[in-house]
């Protein structure tokens, strides 16, 4: 999905990200002109973390005697997956030169996130333009597009034969052979930008297919030079050169099967041959292109209610109700679910707690925040959010903390989706240590087979140190002998946010989003690459013509029944009579 966003820069560093254009057009603009009709401008503000001000970000330019603007000029932005990134587009009648919007007639405005145009059907959202004026004030289309540049890539297969021989260590000496690959610069020197693997003891090396951005190559230019060497290496660094030569992308795209001489600058003569066994161009698929293609993401919560959290009705408790502020439950669910809400159709999110005593006295690892255990369901985040707080009420906080009931619940569903088609994402917010890591390392390794990613949020000041095991980013997660396909765990401490208080909490909803996030779009790429799953063709939408606006702007129909899909029976959530326990 990433690429560099701006030009090559040394000495710097470019956060990867998409590049998203949007498109913008107006329907039925109210008319503010006496002897004519208005001439619309549309004017693009961003949203800052901090402050939570929005700051202007672009103008499209003005059209003249036009209630149906179609803007020509694009806004192009960048795009970052786990960032609410919020956007507000101000429409005006342009009624002078001057830059200043108060010399201009105000006709409405609205807010989005650049995630919710997105992850909308075909790409397009449609949305009422509000005002303190009475009536319509008309509508406004915004469609965003990835920008393709960067999605193509080279697949190379390269052996070569006949090698110069470098090791001279007896009457059968051989190299031990490697390629580095180089492209021109503007002035005529030549900048690294790949090397092969090392194959030891060999003048006939078959190296391993590899895959380069062709920005990366050569910079989307395939008739600019690259220059490919061959060293034998050597553990010392001073590695030999055996020979080079030099071409193009156009011209190894087009050699399949054939064969590059080397040569060495000093001795000038053949030194050896480089096959292209193959050599193609692909386009490389985005997670933008797997939601255009119409994969939903599906969200579930799944909420610690042990008795380490604290007596919910204490002020100390993790579980207090601050009618003023969100507890650090309440402030993880809303904060990923902003996000992750965008990529959901229907808006319609199960929500489960674990570690509680029922009211019939068992103890339920896997209940349903709302007790409907077939139809877990909660609308939208503000549901997830009165389902928590309801529960609070109805439950006795107990325990143990254990996890993998909860991981294998969203697993089932997972497990009936493997085509790509939906992708799970199950956030567990906790306070403690688990207390059955073997099955839930057993769970995460059964998880990594299928299209579902974990997010584990940490609240409170405990020792979260084991949870690293689980997160997999230093050492490859296992269970008895079997390794995780892929990773699909990521686990944060919210104190890291807090800032010891300091910060408010919107800021540190933000940053906590934000780096949960980050790793979800690759991890979907990931499980799409694994499996061969292509994205399906971009949903079309219905388009902004008057008979599709009413269409675009009803609620899903989910949402509108106030039901949610079928939940298959769930084994028996309830773990029978508690043990004695002593939290």
């Amino acid at each position: 999905m990433a690429h560099l966003s701006g030009g090559f820069q040394a000495g710097t560093a470019v956060i990867p990200c998409s590049k998203v254009e949007i498109s913008i057009s107006c329907r039925k603009l109210r008319d503010l002109d006496v002897f004519s009709k208005s001439d619309p401008m549309c004017v693009v503000y961003t949203q800052d973390i901090k402050s939570q001000r929005f700051v202007e970000y672009e103008r499209t330019e003005t059209i003249q005697d036009n209630l149906n603007p179609e803007f020509a000029k694009k806004v192009v932005i960048d795009y970052f997956f786990e960032e609410a990134q919020r956007m507000k587009f101000e429409v005006y009648d342009v009624d002078s030169p001057s830059h200043s919007l108060q010399n201009h007639d105000f006709i409405g405005w609205t807010e989005v996130s650049l995630g919710e145009i997105v992850g909308a059907v075909g790409g397009c959202v449609v949305k009422r333009l509000r005002s303190n004026m009475a009536g319509e004030n008309g509508d406004i289309i915004l469609r965003a597009e990835e920008l393709g540049s960067s999605k193509e890539i080279a697949v190379l297969h390269l052996r070569a034969s006949h090698l110069d021989q470098k090791n001279w260590f007896g009457l059968f000496g051989k190299s031990d052979p490697f390629l580095t690959f180089s492209r021109a610069n503007e002035d005529s020197s030549y900048t690294v930008v790949h090397r092969t693997e090392v194959i030891k003891n060999t003048l006939n090396p078959d190296w391993k297919p590899f895959t380069l951005p062709i920005r990366t190559l050569c910079n989307g230019d395939y008739e600019r030079s690259i220059r490919v060497d061959c060293h034998d290496w050597n553990a010392n660094g001073s590695h030999e050169l055996i020979g080079y030569f030099i071409t193009n992308l156009r011209e190894l795209s087009s050699s399949s099967q054939a064969a590059f001489e080397l040569t060495h600058p000093k001795k000038k003569k053949k030194a050896g041959q480089v096959h292209v066994a193959s050599c193609h161009i692909e386009e490389q698929n985005s997670f933008i292109d797997y939601i255009r293609g119409g994969m939903q993401m599906n969200f579930t919560v799944a909420v610690d209610f042990t008795a380490s959290n604290g007596n919910p009705q204490s002020p100390t408790s993790l579980h207090y109700y601050n009618p003023y502020q969100l507890n650090q439950y309440a402030a993880a669910i809303s904060a990923v679910g902003e996000v992750i809400q965008n990529y959901d159709s229907d808006k319609m999110f199960p929500a489960l707690g674990f570690g509680a005593r029922m009211p019939d006295g068992s103890v339920s690892h896997e209940f349903a925040l709302n007790f409907q255990p077939h139809n877990p369901f909660c609308s939208g985040i503000d549901g997830v959010l009165a389902a928590y707080y309801h529960s609070l009420n109805s439950v006795q906080l107990y325990g143990p903390t254990n996890f993998a009931p909860v991981i294998n619940h969203v697993a089932r569903f997972a497990a009936a989706k493997r085509d790509g088609s939906e992708y799970f994402v199950l956030l567990i917010i906790t306070d403690g240590i688990i207390t059955d890591m073997p099955q839930t390392k057993e769970a995460i390794v059964n998880a990594s087979t299928l299209p579902m990613s974990i997010i584990i949020v940490g609240v409170g000041d405990a020792d979260f140190t084991e949870m690293d095991i689980l997160d997999g980013d230093d050492v490859r997660l296992s269970s008895r002998g079997r390794y995780a396909e892929r990773d699909i765990v990521q686990f944060v401490p919210f104190r890291n946010f807090l800032q010891g208080g300091s910060a408010s909490m919107h800021v540190s909803q933000a940053h906590l989003a934000k780096e949960v996030l980050a790793e979800i779009p690759d991890q979907i790429l990931g499980y799409m690459n694994r499996y061969g799953i292509k994205p399906r063709p971009p949903i079309q939408s219905n388009g902004p013509g008057p008979g599709n606006l009413a269409a675009a702007q009803r609620p899903p129909p989910m949402q509108q029944q106030g039901t949610a899909p079928p939940y298959p029976n769930n084994p028996a959530q309830h773990m029978g009579p508690p043990p004695p326990y002593q939290p």
